[in-house]
């Protein structure tokens, strides 16, 4: 089965080497157009692409997913098969080409969390279960039939960093049991209506800056949700001494406490607690605006806070 694959980012390439080394014929890889980045400005390679190119596939970089030259291409590949993993959304002219469908994989449990970023939500909101889903694509994102799912439970203490990369690999494993099943035919599908209960859905729009703001207004569990869910990209963030401080990584402590919410205590060593309204964050991770990134006890040998 003639197959085309579409990604960009280090959470796509895994999907790409397991189809990869599982025997797929990968006719074509679709990614971003090269960009400048950095300080520097010097022209970066997506993820996708590095690896496409390192074991010799053909590669595609259209700037508009409408252009014609890009659509002739792709159709000459006669592909039967489209497979999209964190890539950019699709038009209907590209997605209803093949004759088997595009198939994408999704890092939540659909129907829920759809969206730009389901990682970082389902932990911002405190989840006990995430996991991976494969299916068509529609017209409306995040929206066709389900093939396959993987449940995965939750810690309750990972950050987004690290469940990315247990449902990158988890993700990988699924989609090459999904693309093995749409080649012999053996598979159902299962409207996502079926799944929707009440109108119980999440979503998981992309983020902004401001959703990295921490209001220490808030209990306890939920200030150590958003730093773990925002870990370690965007990351979430406070003002110190009037710059921006951001924390990567905490511990929650419930304690009674008459110190009031967003203000802090340490003892210049070992421990830099915030006060929320039941009791403290304190900070293991973090970088103060115009520092490096340090734990909490090298930060502090650096500044005098009190």
């Amino acid at each position: 089965m003639r197959i085309v694959f579409m990604g960009t980012p280090q959470f796509a390439v895994t999907s790409l080497d397991e189809l990869l080394m599982s025997g797929c014929d990968i006719v074509g890889v679709v990614t971003a157009p090269d960009k400048p980045a950095g300080r520097g400005q010097k022209v970066s390679q997506s993820a996708v692409k590095e690896y496409a190119v390192a074991h010799g596939l053909k590669v595609m970089q259209p700037e508009k997913l409408k252009d014609q030259t890009f659509l002739d291409e792709l159709k000459a590949l006669q592909a039967e098969l489209f497979v999209v993993v964190a890539f950019r959304m699709l038009p209907e002219i590209v997605w209803t080409m093949p004759i088997r469908g595009t198939v994408n994989l999704h890092a939540s449990l659909l129907p829920q969390y759809r969206g730009a970023a389901p990682i970082n939500w389902v932990l911002i909101n405190g989840e006990k279960e995430s996991g991976v889903t494969t299916f068509f694509l529609k017209h409306d994102i995040d929206t066709g039939n389900v093939l396959f799912t993987e449940k995965i439970t939750l810690t309750g203490q990972e950050t987004a960093g690290e469940l990315h990369d247990r449902l990158m690999n988890k993700g990988a494993g699924l989609l090459v049991k999904t693309v093995k099943a749409i080649e012999s035919g053996r598979y159902s599908e299962l409207p996502q209506s079926e799944l929707i209960q009440a109108t119980n859905l999440k979503h998981a729009p992309k983020l902004a800056k401001e959703d990295g703001n921490i209001d220490w207004n808030k209990d306890t569990a939920t200030v150590y949700n958003l730093i773990r869910g925002l870990s370690p990209i965007p990351c979430s963030y406070t003002q110190l001494n009037g710059k921006t401080f951001k924390i990567y990584k905490a511990e929650g402590e419930i304690e009674s406490s008459d110190i009031p919410p967003g203000k802090f205590v340490t003892d210049n060593k070992t421990y830099l607690k915030f006060a929320t309204t039941d009791g403290f964050i304190s900070v293991t991770d973090v970088q103060l605006e115009g520092k490096k990134r340090m734990g909490i006890e090298e930060f502090l040998r650096g500044v005098k806070l009190i």
